[in-house]
C-alpha cells in the first residue's frame, strides 16, 4: 500500500478536510506542518501553487508523487483507500456533492474577509455574505444529522472546518449568522462531535485563531472590546 505524507498548516481549513476523509477511512498518515509565512524550498517544489495541503504519495516502485488541491485529494482517498465510502454511488448525487463542496469553498472565502477585515463596512458586507450562503445551505439540508442525512460524506468533511471557526467566534461576538438556519445549527453540532472532525485539528488551535486575528488587526476584536 502507496505511503502517505500531508503537508500541512496548523490553522488550514482545507487541511482540515484531508485528515478528516483520512480519518474515515482509517488510514495511517504522516503530517509535517510547515510555516506558511516561512515556505521551505522542498515544500514548494512540491507544490506549485505554495498552498497546502499538498498529500505527498510513495508509489511501490519508492517514487514519491505530489497531489496538490483539497479536493482532488479527498477524491483521491475515496478512490484508493479501503473504509467507509464518502461519496453517494449515485452519478448525479456525486455531482451535487461536488457542487456544495465547492460551495464550502466559496464560504470560506467569504470568512476569510470576515476575519480579517478591519473596518466595520467590509466586515458586515462579508458577513452578510457568509449568511446568505448559509441560508441557502438551510434549504438544501434534510432530516440528518449529516449533509446527506445518516451517512457522512466528503460534504460534510468540507463544512466541519467551516463551523469550526465558529467555535471561536461565537466567544467574541454574535454574528448572527445562524439565527435563522436551524438544520444548519444542527448539522453543525453533529460534525462537532464526530471524532475525526474532533481530531483534526491540535489542542492550540483556538489560540492559534486568536493570534491570527490578533495579527490582522480584525474588526471582529473590536466588537468583543
Amino acid at each position: 500500500m502507496a505511503g502517505l505524507k500531508l503537508i500541512s498548516h496548523k490553522l488550514c481549513p482545507y487541511v482540515q478536510r484531508a485528515v478528516i476523509a483520512l480519518a474515515e477511512k482509517g488510514v495511517a498518515f504522516e503530517r509535517i506542518d510547515i510555516d506558511l509565512a516561512n515556505k521551505p524550498d522542498w515544500f514548494l517544489k512540491l507544490s506549485p501553487l505554495g498552498k497546502v495541503p499538498v498529500l505527498v504519495v510513495t508509489r511501490d516502485d519508492g517514487r514519491e508523487v505530489a497531489l496538490f488541491e483539497s479536493n482532488v485529494i479527498c477524491e483521491y482517498i475515496e478512490e484508493t483507500q479501503d473504509g467507509s465510502k464518502l461519496h453517494p454511488q449515485d452519478a448525479l448525487v456525486r455531482a451535487q456533492h461536488r457542487g456544495w463542496m465547492e460551495f464550502g469553498s466559496a464560504i470560506l472565502g467569504d470568512l476569510w474577509g470576515v476575519e480579517t477585515s478591519t473596518d466595520a463596512a467590509t466586515f458586515e458586507s462579508k458577513r452578510q455574505a457568509v449568511a446568505a450562503k448559509f441560508a441557502r445551505v438551510e434549504a438544501a439540508l434534510g432530516a440528518g444529522p449529516f449533509f446527506a442525512g445518516e451517512k457522512f460524506s466528503l460534504v460534510d468533511a468540507v463544512f466541519a472546518p467551516v463551523f469550526r471557526y465558529f467555535d471561536l467566534f461565537d466567544q467574541l461576538t454574535d454574528l448572527r449568522v445562524f439565527t435563522d438556519t436551524p438544520k444548519v445549527r444542527a448539522w453543525r453540532g453533529a460534525l462537532a462531535q464526530r471524532e475525526s472532525v474532533r481530531g483534526a485539528v491540535s489542542s492550540d488551535y483556538p489560540a492559534l485563531l486568536h493570534a491570527f486575528l490578533v495579527r490582522h488587526q480584525a474588526h471582529m476584536l473590536k466588537l468583543a472590546a
